[in-house]
């Protein structure tokens, strides 16, 4: 006998596959089979067509090509006996699908099978429906699977309803035609026929707003007596597991139960009993207790408020978190993450065990309950809190250090309550997972210290003991440099020291050792070598006894294969050896950061770059005003990722250099030149010859090489200048002001002037509390130039104070504020702040001008911040 013969039976075929010992032999099998297979197909032969189609449905499992088989599947239905039926629909079940357009042909036969007076055809044939059922065939065979479920036999009852679920899915239009037989299952003694009919329920709630609302009101009573009955029912061995009474009803009916009472306050109160009796007498030893569990909670918190099951729920969640299972406290850290948005109280007693989990060894039980400390911390528990995970973060392994310290930062900057507290928790996260520290966290510390003058020299104390142990930190080194270079002075004489700090002795020597340890150290990067140059640069103005040495530390600099290093190392030397007489002056204390500003630029909610009033900053209600992520040259004037702006100038950046105004005086006439700022910064460094007034821009010295200096006929005023001019000796004794160095460039910046040209005032701004009015004037030669005066009216009862007034415009224009008359507006309109903008409009005549503006105040002591957009300029602005 031919071993691939249509008569080999179904074993042999699978000993023979079996018994290969390579893919290609298996394939050579299944070949010579398919062959046979085909062969068989061709000659129409009955007699082995089953055991034919149970060799092809074993071939498609193997993954090869079946689809000529698929027609032996309906010819099979259509014969008269079961056992032809049943192979010929488990094979149309598993080499078809509801894509294919053979199931055209099957549509008649099932129709036929669903009506046999056999009830195990009858069963078959609703398997193979309830599987591979399209909407065409839905249509066309809900009635007869509607009939079934009043069918006399349970298990076809209950493979109908499972068949139902599929035709509503296919078609939902058909909803309200199995409503009624539905809810007529929810009596069923027979389990088997409960959970489907139940199931069918909840898809039809799920799928219809009619059906949700009729089985609210028919059968919520209902289903609450059958879950009572079930918890109460006396041991069933036949529906028993672990002790319990089929816990799959048990969930089942929960989850109807929970979608029933979501919204609906009458519903909730009539499951409210018996879903406290399931809570409190379900056995937590075994896993279907607390599966059963789990959707009990589950359904608590879905439910309308009862805050005495919820509490219980929560405690439930609180055991499980004991629980030695890992899934078991996954899904109850889950379960809590949704509950802390409804009872925050009934978690926060759990907190203990929460933060227990966040030392788990489980990677995904500690990243999850990471996340759920987060949403616990509040201004009365981020102390004790905080302490705990910055204590866990010493001992934790490297993978999960980077999202641990995100948290605390995180966690420290939202409800930090002082600034003390905020620079000693940041230093603690420097100290001990520095190098997962992004740029904006430790820049955003910096603006903090820098605006908190009282603890200048407490921040520089505690760096410098943090530094001292930990040098491999790379950021707790730059955070240690910059503040020893700003704040060295305070360091030595040991200022603004407080009762609770330990006595420390530093010498000069003592804290260029720090900077010089930083530059040499093998780990530094390219930033963190430019910040030391520049702290030295700084601490050889401040410490004149170590000038010298500190020339040397930087001299060494100038043979780097770093360029950067180069350049900065050889302008240093030159400022040290050449310039004693402005170099204090050069190497001023930074001025301090903006807060407001920077935290606007963090988060994102301005599009452009921000300019700000110089009026007081925001101080949220955590004592900590947020800082943001502003580019580092902002901190350092070293380069970042922010390109410099086009209308920057070499007068800029002297601005911030010398802290002077380099705006130019109006010309008087065309044939006069005026030098760029750029001319006199390589004057004063001495450094080249000043390079004509159109060669390339000059590198800047302070920065990272990304940026350069652009020249520019006219450089905006950046800031009005301060009416103490900083005044330099000159050989002959004479005091003259700095301007005097930069080729009588006045200090005083233009005034406006009216060229004639009148717009009319506008409301730019109106809530029910706020009044913001614009008038506009033109400056004269310069049609592109606006200027604008803001007026702020105060329209409620109360007094604001802390004003702030912040503005951004697109890249076509260019945006100034100058200071607001006062930061105090006065309540029911009985005085106004003004304040002055000027814009420029890079495309005038063809865009006009757009404006998004932010307005932060304090009102009766809590912070309110007002945000808008204008677009109702006048045209031709």
């Amino acid at each position: 006998m031919n071993p691939f013969s249509s008569g080999t039976r179904l074993r042999d075929m699978i000993r023979a596959i079996r018994a290969c010992k390579t893919a290609a032999e298996e394939r050579a099998v299944v070949r010579k089979e398919s062959a046979a297979i085909r062969a068989a197909i061709t000659e129409n032969d009955p007699v082995y067509r089953h055991r034919n189609l149970a060799k092809l449905m074993f071939i498609h499992m193997l993954g090869y090509p079946t689809h000529f088989g698929q027609m032996e599947c309906l010819k099979l239905i259509a014969s008269p006996g079961f056992p032809e039926k049943r192979i010929g629909y488990l094979g149309l079940m598993l080499l078809l699908d509801e894509r294919q357009e053979v199931l055209m042909l099957v549509t008649n036969s099932l129709k036929q099978d669903l009506n046999h007076t056999n009830q195990y055809i009858v069963g078959l044939a609703l398997c193979a429906l309830g599987n591979i059922c399209s909407a065409e065939m839905a249509h066309d065979l809900a009635p007869e699977v509607e009939r079934l479920l009043q069918f006399r036999d349970p298990n076809v009852r209950k493979k109908a309803a499972l068949c139902s679920i599929r035709i509503i899915k296919k078609v939902p239009e058909l909803v309200e035609n199995f409503i009624n037989p539905s809810a007529s299952l929810l009596k069923e003694k027979h389990h088997g026929v409960l959970v489907t009919g139940v199931q069918l329920c909840t898809e039809l709630c799920k799928i219809s707003e009619d059906a949700l609302e009729y089985f609210r009101k028919k059968c919520t009573n209902g289903l609450v007596r059958v879950l009572k009955e079930l918890v109460n029912s006396p041991y069933a061995p036949e529906y028993d597991i672990a002790g319990i009474t089929d816990p799959f009803l048990h969930i089942r009916l929960l989850k109807l139960l929970r979608i029933l009472g979501q919204g609906d306050a009458e519903a909730s109160e009539c499951m409210n009993d018996i879903l406290a009796q399931v809570a409190t007498k379900t056995e937590t030893n075994k896993n279907a207790g607390n599966a059963i569990l789990y959707e009990c909670v589950e359904t608590i918190m879905s439910i309308d408020d009862n805050s005495g099951l919820r509490v219980l729920a929560i405690n439930i969640l609180g055991r499980f978190l004991s629980n030695r299972d890992n899934n078991i406290r996954y899904v109850a850290l889950n379960m809590l993450m949704k509950a802390i948005t409804v009872d925050t109280q009934a978690v926060q007693r759990h907190r203990a065990t929460i933060l227990e989990c966040v030392k788990d060894t489980d990677a995904s039980i500690r990243k999850r309950a990471l996340e759920l400390v987060y949403l616990l911390v509040n201004e009365s528990n981020v102390k004790p809190l905080t302490i705990e995970l910055i204590d866990y973060l010493e001992v934790t392994d490297h993978d999960f250090k980077g999202d641990l310290m995100v948290k605390i930062c995180s966690i420290v900057e939202k409800f930090s309550p002082e600034k003390i507290w905020y620079i000693d928790q940041m230093i603690r996260v420097l100290s001990e997972a520095g190098n997962f520290i992004k740029d904006e966290v430790w820049h955003a510390l910096i603006v903090v210290i820098t605006n908190a003058s009282e603890l200048h020299g407490y921040a520089v104390r505690s760096l410098y003991r943090a530094v001292q142990a930990s040098t491999d930190q790379e950021t707790l080194v730059k955070v240690a440099v910059w503040c020893i270079g700003e704040y060295s002075d305070m360091l030595v004489n040991n200022v603004g020291v407080f009762d609770f700090e330990d006595p420390i002795t530093v010498t000069e020597s003592d804290a260029v050792d720090i900077v010089e340890g930083a530059i040499k150290h093998h780990n530094s990067d390219l930033t963190t070598r430019a910040m030391c140059l520049i702290a030295l640069l700084k601490l050889s103005s401040r410490f004149p006894a170590c000038s010298q040495r500190i020339k040397e530390i930087i001299a060494q600099c100038k043979g780097s294969l770093l360029l950067e290093l180069q350049q900065r190392s050889i302008e240093f030397n030159s400022i040290i050896e050449k310039h004693q007489n402005i170099r204090s002056t050069l190497l001023e204390r930074m001025p301090v950061l903006d807060e407001a500003a920077y935290s606007g630029r963090r988060a994102g909610s301005l599009q452009q770059t921000v300019s700000s009033s110089n009026g007081p900053t925001v101080n949220l209600p955590n004592g900590v005003a947020k800082p943001a992520a502003a580019p580092l040259v902002d901190l350092l004037d070293l380069g970042s990722d922010d390109a410099p702006a086009p209308s920057s100038s070499g007068a800029d950046f002297l601005h911030d250099l010398l802290g002077v105004d380099l705006s130019p005086v109006p010309s008087q006439s065309g044939s006069q030149n005026q030098k760029s700022a750029t001319d006199v910064l390589l004057n004063l460094l001495s450094i080249g010859d000043p390079p004509a007034s159109n060669s390339s821009p000059t590198a800047d010295i302070l920065s990272l090489g990304q940026g350069t200096i652009t020249p520019a006929a006219a450089p905006e005023r950046v800031t009005p200048l301060t009416s103490g001019l900083t005044r330099v000796s000159t050989p002959g004794g004479a005091a003259v002001p700095m301007l005097d160095l930069l080729d009588g460039l006045d200090a005083t910046p233009p005034m406006p002037e009216n060229n004639g040209l009148q717009f009319p005032s506008i409301v730019a701004f109106e809530s029910s509390s706020l009044k913001l009015t614009f008038d506009f004037s033109k400056t004269s030669g310069s049609p592109q130039t606006t200027s604008i005066k803001a007026t702020f009216t105060n329209l409620s009862q109360s007094i604001y104070v802390d004003f702030v007034f912040q503005a951004a415009v697109p890249k076509f224009l260019q945006l100034h504020l100058d200071p607001a008359s006062g930061n105090t507006l006065p309540a029911s309109g009985g005085g106004s702040i003004t304040q002055y903008l000027r814009v420029t409009n890079n495309q005038h005549g063809k865009k006009s001008l757009i404006m998004r503006i932010r307005i932060s105040y304090k009102v009766n002591g809590k912070d309110t911040l007002e945000e808008g957009q204008i677009n109702n300029f006048p045209r031709n602005l």
